[in-house]
């Protein structure tokens, strides 16, 4: 292909699949698809075939999981508004307030538009072990759920369930660890609720996650509190290591040493998370070396590589190949499917990568090419 495009392996997104439904299985939880990580509904037939249901966090979110996944999401917003909260409550399955002030204005709304609708809160741990900032959910002056000592004795009305969310690519070790301090602190009303929903991050697809652990994990919270319905709503495990971002070199620069390979894709556009997280995807026959100093050490050619759009930081570096990199050579950028393809803009106007899923069979099928008309629908 001689234009950027995402492409999703099945075979890989089944094995996923399949390992996700298996833990589900084993355990009672309920396993649900988060939106904010993979939303490319076009894939949704495959998903139905594992899994019964998803999880939004806005009204967008909560429209796609109605209409394209056929059934009524989990949904949980930092913050719920006047002109959206009837339509979401009406299309929804759960609905999470982040906050007893949210509670307070909208759940009598909420419930007159739906009656069948379960109600949570969100509560806040305080701990967290991700060591980034940016995706710590738990970090000092968090915006996100309520602590202990800031919950009512006697829960409020209609509140059936907590959502808690600490986690970001996290091992099952990790939620060993936090659980302790969520029953630490929330136990006192476990006995008041129906459902727990332990959120996202839970990296249970990653090769070297201990899934029999989060097995363990989860049967013995649901042996200790057997009336409670587990769920849990993990987004990357889905998507990982599903697919990878086909770019091409179209030019090579150079300047005060350093070699720039030019890609016609962006990493502020097409792979934001590298920049905010940030981290170095792999790249398909190259090294990564992360410290330049590292370069001295490593046989072969050295690039940084750089995207093309107009932000001056839209680039990384550096890869070692074994060749010297000439325009038109194809360059794979890994693991590109989860978060990366949700969070993608239009900045600058640049070409936007197409979606492709390769088969089982071998054969590519075009889920969606981009162009002109896309940009300029943003500005309508």
């Amino acid at each position: 292909m001689s234009k950027p495009v995402y492409i999703i392996e099945e075979t890989r997104l089944r094995e996923n699949l399949n390992l996700i439904r298996e833990v589900a299985q084993q355990t009672g939880a309920e396993i649900i698809l988060a939106f904010k990580a993979y939303a490319l509904w076009k894939t949704f037939p495959i998903f139905r075939e594992y899994i019964r249901s998803t999880t939004a966090s806005s009204l967008c979110e909560a429209l796609l999981a109605y209409e394209e996944f056929g059934t009524r999401p989990h949904t949980y917003s930092p913050a719920y508004t006047d002109d959206e909260i009837d339509r979401i409550a009406e299309v929804s399955s759960h609905l999470t307030f982040n906050s007893l002030s949210q509670y307070e204005r909208y759940y009598r709304r909420a419930q007159r538009v739906n009656g069948q609708l379960a109600f949570g809160l969100r509560i806040n741990p305080r701990y967290s072990e991700v060591g980034t900032d940016l995706y710590n959910p738990c970090a000092p002056g968090t915006r996100f759920g309520v602590s202990a000592d800031k919950m009512p004795e006697r829960l409020p009305e209609g509140i059936t369930g907590f959502h808690c969310h600490c986690h970001c690519e996290s091992g099952a070790d990790v939620f060993e660890r936090t659980l302790v301090h969520i029953e630490r602190q929330f136990a006192p009303w476990f006995g008041q609720i129906e459902w727990m929903n332990f959120g996202g991050g839970h990296l249970m697809t990653r090769r070297d996650y201990d899934v029999p652990r989060l097995v363990r994990l989860l049967k013995g919270f649901s042996q200790r509190y057997p009336h409670l319905k587990v769920i849990l709503e993990p987004g990357s495990a889905f998507g990982w290591q599903t697919g990878y971002l086909l770019a091409h070199v179209v030019d090579v620069v150079e300047d005060c040493g350093i070699t720039t390979a030019v890609l016609d894709v962006s990493f502020t556009c097409h792979m934001p998370d590298c920049l905010e997280m940030p981290y170095h995807p792999q790249v398909r026959g190259a090294v990564t070396v992360e410290d330049a100093a590292q370069l001295k050490d490593v046989q072969g050619y050295a690039y940084r590589l750089g995207g093309n759009s107009c932000l001056s930081g839209d680039f990384m570096g550096y890869w070692v190949f074994d060749h010297p990199l000439q325009v038109g050579e194809e360059v794979i950028l890994e693991d590109m499917l989860h978060y990366t393809t949700v969070k993608t803009n239009l900045f600058n106007g640049i070409t936007h990568p197409s979606i492709a899923m390769k088969h089982a069979d071998g054969s590519m099928e075009m889920l969606r090419e981009f162009g002109y008309a896309d940009y300029k629908s943003r500005m309508d």
